[in-house]
């Protein structure tokens, strides 16, 4: 009988610290009042200290989806919608994108009219491409299902 607890204890033990280093969660909200559907040009906003690779997967991954992208600083009459991210690295072994939250802004005013969040911890890691992609992709697949 104390084999059988000693053995359960072991699994009960290897399983809450083994769940705990693997974290994977991907949200998106869009805003009731937002038309994501009307948006034809966009700029993608590099984040300020960065060096653009994250500017330019995401830049990369709208163009893919259909709409006409600006790296550049245009005035906003010229866009539909300002697209803004905040990147988050790690270390474990190698660098990895640990985190990443896109927002797509009205131009004018910068309201947030959605918004994406990923966070993958080292276990369930993405490459850079595949976070920027799941975000991207749930922020336009949760705005097709608020209409």
């Amino acid at each position: 009988m104390k084999r059988v607890i000693r053995l359960l204890l072991a699994a009960v033990a290897v399983s809450v610290f083994a769940s705990g280093c693997a974290v994977n969660r991907a949200t998106a909200t869009v805003d009731p009042s937002a038309n994501l559907d009307k948006l034809r040009v966009v700029q993608v906003r590099k984040l300020e200290g960065e060096d653009g690779t994250v500017q330019k997967l995401i830049a990369s991954n709208l163009r893919k989806r259909g709409y006409e992208v600006s790296e550049d600083a245009k005035p906003p009459e010229k866009v539909d919608a300002v697209v803004t991210y905040v990147d988050k690295w790690m270390w474990d072994i190698t660098m990895y994108l640990f985190e990443l939250t896109v927002t797509v802004r009205e131009p004018k005013s910068d309201f947030p009219l959605a918004t994406g969040n990923s966070l993958h911890s080292s276990l369930t890691r993405l490459s850079p491409p595949e976070m920027v992609d799941e975000v991207v992709g749930n922020i336009f697949k949760e705005s097709k299902k608020s209409k």
